[in-house]
């Protein structure tokens, strides 16, 4: 299904300032990120300075300026993931997928992320993948969680 354009995310909200996170958030539903394209359209519909939403964008971890993979595996590592081994997480995924946090793969499988805290500390380390949560997370069950992702992925591809 195509994304939306922008014209029709903003059907019923144009001038209407308070509505700019929901309007952000519909445009990273159907994009997958915030293009600067897509923030000076919404600041035009609006009425907001371009300025006002590159710093509303910027500021929540939960929107992203860059394009992201089809699979985002994001990485706690806030104190509790960090005295559990967070930091092995992280260098094991950057290795196993060649990119630093925030970047996506060449083949546009894979961002890799990490945030202060998921809210599961006592379930530390944790990732989660999409949205999903894995915890007790070790350097094998996250290389086994991105070789499976990779094989689900050319499964895919062969059925098509």
């Amino acid at each position: 299904m195509p994304p939306r354009a922008i014209k029709a995310i903003l059907e019923g909200r144009r001038s209407q300032p308070q509505q700019l996170i929901e309007v952000l958030q519909d445009v990273q539903a159907d994009y997958g990120y915030i293009s600067e394209e897509a923030m000076r359209a919404v600041a035009e519909g609006l009425g907001v300075q371009p300025l006002e939403v590159y710093r509303v964008a910027s500021f929540y971890k939960a929107f992203s300026l860059k394009p992201q993979g089809k699979h985002v595996i994001t990485m706690c590592t806030g104190t509790a993931c960090h005295v559990r081994g967070a930091k092995l997480l992280l260098d094991q995924a950057q290795g196993q997928l060649g990119v630093k946090p925030g970047d996506m793969t060449d083949d546009g499988l894979f961002t890799i992320a990490h945030v202060n805290c998921l809210g599961a500390c006592a379930l530390g380390p944790v990732v989660t993948e999409n949205g999903a949560s894995h915890h007790h997370m070790n350097p094998g069950r996250l290389r086994k969680l991105i070789d499976n992702l990779r094989k689900e992925e050319k499964a895919e591809v062969s059925h098509d």
